[in-house]
């Protein structure tokens, strides 16, 4: 008798499959709904918090809609039809889903409402039609009672969700790629709706079933076609954090995370740098006399840190807190760990806590327009970064802002909270104008300030592989003010709010020139403009008659030229 009651407890019914399926499918949506937001519209708060409200929104009305028609229209074949139409919006998906994200950024609206329609667009309908099934499985229920009833549904409901969210988290978006995800839900939806209708299965059901089913397989095919507007797509992935692309335009070889460009390598020339903020990391060269060890938080391509071992007799950690970046940069951007080259696979901020080395250089580059691990960011973070330089080590921070107006709140911010640290800081913005773009934040535990002057003087006469003139001339003299904007701390960084102003404005990521730089081999760059020969020029002969606080410095750490 105990043995037959352990059998009926497990055994449920097909309304009761139907429950659980959808809170599977519902919580697996809406993790899949970040994933495919994100690229486009960043995955901030708002972001999020506007597919938890969409999601709650639609299923809420389907649970109304549902629950007024529950007493007269509940069958086992009208659910069916619910979760075939669901399967078929899924396609709908699979096909349309990046045309209509890109079509729905021309709405009105405040930066942190923008993603709305989008998500309104692409998830309200099918979670709107799996909340019909929790009413009418409760009116097909075999329990006694309608509290009775509704209490059962609701926790089936749930423990669908739950197993949703976990399977979703910890199982498909490590191993599938965006539409593969959706194709398992609304595979899921389909088998449903057969199990709904079995035994009585009836042609139009068979009918309406293969075409549903020709719908997804025609839908995945199309999906993952290897192409897109940016080039040619030799691999993409879903990692625990977010979407991966390599891709191939001409010579150049791209890493996107969440559709943004990150890093870039020249096939030709894998040492060069692509991107010019890469080439910034050089800089703290000419402000400190002793570079023997570097860390990198962040790994992305690994331009720097694999510039680093290759030009320097210095040791470079990186600490890369996604295992699929790692993976890639190793697959795909000619990255090999070495004595010089070390790979850990931690969050900047655990490494830093845990290890007890000490740096000359860290260089923060975990930053992305609209996605900062706040971490990173705090007082505290810094406090502990500057607990692991050397006394005359410097903190680099590749900081993606405005260096003016409404977009700059997040890089002022930072700024300030930096200055509390570190006894002086300075700024390279790398283009001209208050448009978003990635300005080099460098920070020194010396008081004494570094010239402009004296920064131009130190790379002329500095073996540092790299000419730094154009960048050093960028300096920006002046702190910006900072009354206006918090000082990041762990138990308050708003950076969610300081990023905003930034959603919807271009991002404009400079291309570096192939101009006086110089590689492991020894090579030097073929050409240099007629303005930066003016500049060099025009600064030597301006430092010629000023003496100079420090020593020139002796590459005794750069490598010989072969």
């Amino acid at each position: 008798m105990a043995t037959a009651r352990v059998s009926d407890a497990f055994e449920l019914s097909r309304p009761e499959v139907a429950v659980f399926v959808s809170g599977v499918a519902s919580m697996g949506l809406e993790i899949l709904a970040g994933r495919m937001i994100a690229p486009q519209f960043g995955s901030s708060i708002y972001t999020w918090g506007s597919i938890i409200g969409v999601f709650l929104a639609a299923l809420s009305y389907g649970y109304h809609r549902g629950g007024k028609q529950a007493a007269e229209r509940a069958t086992n074949g009208r659910m069916a039809r619910v979760f075939l139409l669901t399967a078929a919006y899924v396609a709908g998906l699979i096909f349309l889903g990046d045309l209509l994200l890109r079509a729905s950024t021309g709405f009105p609206l405040p930066s942190r409402f923008a993603s709305l329609p989008a998500i309104t667009l692409l998830f309200g309908p099918p979670t709107y039609l799996l909340g019909y099934v929790s009413p009418y499985a409760a009116e097909l229920s075999a329990k006694e009672g309608l509290g009775e009833a509704s209490g059962h549904v609701y926790a089936l409901g749930t423990i669908g969700s739950i197993v949703g969210a976990f399977a979703t988290t910890f199982v498909l978006v490590p191993w599938l790629d965006i539409e593969y995800i959706a194709f398992v839900f609304g595979a899921l939806s389909l088998l449903t709706a057969l199990v709904l209708v079995l035994p009585e299965f009836e042609r139009d059901d068979a009918v309406a079933g293969g075409f549903v089913a020709l719908l997804l397989v025609a839908a995945v095919g199309s999906g993952v076609a290897g192409y897109s507007v940016e080039g040619r797509v030799v691999y993409e992935t879903q990692t625990p954090y977010q979407e991966l692309q390599v891709v191939d335009s001409g010579d150049t070889r791209t890493l996107y995370l969440d559709g943004q460009r990150h890093s870039a390598m020249d096939l030709s020339d894998p040492n060069r740098h692509v991107f010019d903020y890469t080439r910034y990391f050089h800089l703290p060269l000419l402000l400190t006399d002793d570079v023997d060890r570097v860390l990198f938080v962040g790994g992305g391509g690994f331009t720097g840190p694999k510039r680093f071992a290759n030009d320097y007799d210095v040791t470079v950690d990186v600490a890369e807190i996604d295992p699929e970046v790692i993976d890639a940069a190793k697959r795909y951007f000619d990255v090999e760990e070495s004595e010089r080259l070390n790979i850990y696979n931690r969050g900047g901020r655990q490494f830093l806590r845990e290890t007890n080395r000490t740096y000359d250089l860290i260089v923060l580059d975990a930053y992305r327009k609209d996605k900062v691990p706040f971490e990173l960011t705090t007082e505290e973070f810094m406090r502990l970064a500057s607990s692991r330089l050397d006394d005359d080590g410097v903190l680099f921070a590749n900081v993606i802002s405005a260096p003016s107006g409404p977009a700059s709140e997040f890089y002022r911010a930072e700024y300030k909270t930096i200055e509390r640290v570190f006894p002086r800081v300075y700024s390279f913005p790398t283009a001209g104008g208050g448009v978003v773009q990635n300005i080099e934040v460098v920070a020194t535990k010396d008081d004494s300030e570094v010239t402009e002057a004296e920064l131009l003087a130190r790379n002329d006469r500095r073996d540092i592989g790299i000419d730094l003139t154009e960048e050093i001339r960028n300096y920006r003299r002046s702190a910006p003010p900072t009354d206006d904007v918090p000082v990041l701390r762990d138990d308050r960084a708003p950076v969610d709010r300081l990023l905003d102003p930034m959603v919807g404005q271009r991002y404009v990521l400079q291309e570096a020139d192939e101009v006086n730089e110089s590689s492991a081999g020894g090579t030097e760059a073929n050409e240099s403009t007629a303005g930066e020969t003016d500049a060099n020029e025009s600064a030597s002969a301006s430092l010629a008659a000023t003496p100079l606080s420090t020593p020139t410095w002796t590459p005794a750490r750069a490598r010989p030229s072969a």
